[in-house]
Formats: structure tokens, C-alpha cells, sequence
């Protein structure tokens, strides 16, 4: 990181530069989950107690990912919520995050099933193999036969397809069938439900104690409602969220107008600026 991101004049090109440093956790499957957030949680800890030390305000230090990157950045925020013994996070920038492994039938799931780059069977198969997991389980997950009656209870409070505004149904959406629990499936996979995975269903007395957000959502991107869900769940307990919908956007839209200006989108060109408003005001 340089002076110019504690100065408040921070750039277009700081963000891509700040982004390469960060791609480099180890990866699965060579790498067993969850090494990847394991290393991201000790590059973390490790940059806020040396912080001054590349010449940067400790109080000012932001996570930030995108996709996969999206869920490691909210589940080292989580992670730290209770550290006494280093500096408050001041934000985290969470990018058409992953967020949940509990339905895979929300509107959003349903209404961009087919919108590359990520379709709504391959965002589980990145899932399975991410946690080295057997495949032959997708077909039960997809169902919703993952879970017993009391955890599907418990998280429909902040997973299901009423908390999701209206206006993002107007694509067509059908309530998805009631399927009988598969307690195999369920032991298998508990990793599914693990909130390093799955942070958007980290309990209340975590989630409350998180730094302000700003997340950024696609309407053609299966995980729209993962971002929507997870700004209602923040904004319920009082933590302030700046959130970008890119209305013409999908998945990726970002990557590429950061790395390639050549086929880069104007959704991409978009959400970018926002992110580096929301940085310049921090």
C-alpha cells in the first residue's frame, strides 16, 4: 500500500494495485479449506499490527474481495469482531459476494440459472470443490434437502425469498417445492453451513459488532440476493452500508474493468468509481 491511501486521494490505479496483493492465499484443492481464509485472517492480523510501518493509519485499514474474495473478506471481518488486541477494521468492500450455502433457490438463483459466467449450477460446483466435497450431492443441495427442519427454522430469518424487495421478482420467480431431509446429504456437507463459508449466517451477536460495508450487487448474477440479504442483515443492527446496484451488471463486470480496459463494461466502469468514491471518504 502507498501514502496516497492515507491521504484520502486514493485512485483508480491504487485499487488495482492494492487488489494484486491480495490474490495470492493459497488455493484449493491443493490447499484444503480453509487454508485460503486462514491466510487471509493472518495477512490481516499481521498488516494491523505493522501498519505504521509502511506508513499507513491503523484506524483506516479496509478488507476488500470480490466473488469468492467477497466471502473471505466478510468472514475476517466477522473473525476479528472480538479482538481487543488489534485496531477496528474501518470498512469492508464486499464485491457480488458469496454468501450462503442454505438455498440456492432464491430469485436471484432462479432469474440468472443461465447468465454466464456464473451459472447457478456451477456456483455450487466451485462450493463442493472448494470444500472437496463429492459432486453426486448437488442435485440434493439444489433441492434444498441439505438441512433438518429446525436450521432451515432458523435461517429463513435472514434467508428467504419474502426478505427479498419486490422489484427484484419482476423477472419471474416461483416459491421452490418443500423436499424431504436427506440426513446424509447433511453430514456430508455440514461445511456448508460452516459462517467461514457461509457468513451471512454468523448470529446476531456478530454481525452487530461488524464495521461499516459497502457491497456491490448485479442484476444478472446468481449471487445478487446474497448481497441483498446480507445489507439487510447489517442495516437491522444498525451498521451503515453504502450499496451500488449495477442494474445492467453480472458477474465479473468488475474484474474486468480493472484488468482490461479492452472489454471492459460500462456496469464494470460504473461500480468501479463507486468503490473508489467509498474509499476517498473513508
Amino acid at each position: 500500500m502507498n501514502e496516497k491511501m492515507t491521504t484520502g486521494s486514493f485512485t483508480r490505479q491504487d485499487y488495482v494495485k492494492t487488489l494484486s496483493l491480495l490474490f495470492r492465499y493459497r488455493l484449493a484443492p491443493e490447499h484444503p479449506y480453509p487454508s485460503q481464509f486462514e491466510d487471509c485472517l493472518t495477512a490481516t492480523i499481521h498488516f494491523l499490527r505493522t501498519a505504521q510501518d509502511y506508513g499507513v493509519d491503523p484506524s483506516r485499514i479496509i478488507v476488500c474481495g470480490d466473488s469468492s474474495g467477497g466471502t473471505l473478506s466478510a468472514a475476517v471481518a466477522q473473525a476479528l469482531v472480538n479482538r481487543r488486541d488489534l485496531p477496528k477494521l474501518r470498512a469492508q468492500i464486499l464485491i457480488y459476494p458469496f454468501l450462503q450455502g442454505v438455498d440456492f433457490n432464491l430469485p436471484s438463483y432462479q432469474q440468472n440459472d443461465g447468465v454466464p459466467v456464473l451459472l447457478r449450477e456451477r456456483t455450487l460446483t466451485f462450493g463442493l470443490k472448494y470444500l472437496n466435497e463429492d459432486l453426486s450431492l448437488m442435485p440434493e443441495i439444489l433441492k434444498g434437502s441439505h438441512l433438518p427442519e429446525d436450521l432451515q427454522l432458523k435461517y429463513q430469518k435472514w434467508i428467504h425469498s419474502d426478505l427479498i424487495p419486490p422489484e427484484f421478482k419482476t423477472r419471474g420467480y416461483k416459491p421452490s417445492t418443500k423436499h424431504p431431509f436427506s440426513e446424509e446429504v447433511y453430514t456430508r456437507i455440514k461445511a456448508l453451513i460452516d459462517t467461514v463459508f457461509a457468513p451471512l449466517i454468523a448470529e446476531d451477536s456478530v454481525i452487530a459488532q461488524l464495521p461499516e460495508a459497502f457491497i456491490l450487487t448485479c442484476e444478472y448474477d446468481v449471487l445478487r440476493d446474497d448481497g441483498v440479504l446480507y445489507k439487510k442483515r447489517l442495516e437491522d443492527h444498525g451498521i451503515k452500508v453504502t450499496w451500488c446496484h449495477l442494474q445492467q451488471g453480472f458477474h465479473g463486470t468488475i474484474f474486468l474493468a480493472t484488468y482490461s480496459r479492452v472489454v471492459a463494461f460500462q456496469s464494470g466502469n460504473k461500480g468501479l468509481e463507486k468503490i473508489v468514491d467509498f474509499l476517498r471518504l473513508m
